[in-house]
């Protein structure tokens, strides 16, 4: 009963806390996607009033970001899920070439973790007996071969996730009158940044008052920067 328990949780708690992850990257994808679409906007109007350049430049960042944001998260993981299957792999000819040593360190893994000897052999017998792959790859491994991460599903919440952080700060600056516009912009984005960086540091289980001030500090340091270089082309272009 004990043992049937334990593999009962711990998959639980690893799916769960492989749910959390999903959903704190989503905010940090859309975290990324309003500060570096807001920088670049931004540093566009320092430049110019130009409706169709602030279009241009808004576009051509959202697409780039949400593309390279995805490309890089199906390459991450991909790599991760091609180490998974190769430990697995590893992990099955173990098991058909020396079946009574893996028994053994199941055992002995079970009994790492404050199971007496006894019950630890009974436990790794009764989940070897059942699916002895699932045992190792949970106890050993910290895998679970039935649900390994698609890279197509991270790169494509990647570019979904980017590409809806990039459409706040583009929507503003484009909606405003020039004269109001950047500091609209700004400021609907160091919002945003308030939001996102308080639900990031909760699912990480940090101290949220941290986390917003580094999140509002680096959008707002990287909105003033590409704004002044935008007043310095400007301002040498007249």
């Amino acid at each position: 009963m004990t043992g049937q328990a334990s593999g009962h949780d711990e998959p639980h708690g690893r799916s769960m806390g492989r749910r959390l992850n999903w959903l704190r990257a989503a905010v940090l994808g859309a975290n990324d996607g309003v500060v570096s679409t807001a920088g670049l906007v931004i540093g566009v109007a320092g430049a110019t009033t130009s409706h169709s350049a602030l279009l241009t430049a808004g576009l051509a960042g959202l697409l780039a970001g949400s593309m390279s944001m995805a490309v890089g998260e199906y390459v991450s993981v991909s790599s991760q899920r091609d180490s998974e299957r190769a430990s697995l792999r590893l992990e099955a000819r173990e098991l058909a070439e020396t079946p009574e040593a893996e028994l053994d360190e199941l055992t002995g893994l079970y009994e790492a973790k404050g199971l007496p000897p006894a019950l630890a052999r009974e436990v790794a017998e009764e989940l070897t007996a059942r699916d002895p792959l699932a045992a190792h790859a949970d106890a050993e491994l910290k895998i679970d071969p039935e649900s390994l991460t698609s890279p197509w599903q991270a790169a494509g919440a990647s570019f979904v996730s980017f590409t809806v952080g990039s459409l706040l700060p583009l929507l503003v600056i484009l909606l405003l009158p020039a004269s109001s516009r950047v500091v609209v912009t700004a400021v609907a984005v160091l919002v945003v940044l308030v939001a996102t960086g308080a639900v990031s540091a909760r699912l990480g289980g940090a101290p949220p008052r941290r986390a917003v001030l580094r999140n509002v500090f680096g959008g707002a340091l990287a909105m003033a920067v590409t704004y002044v270089v935008g007043l310095a082309i400007s301002s040498a272009g007249g």
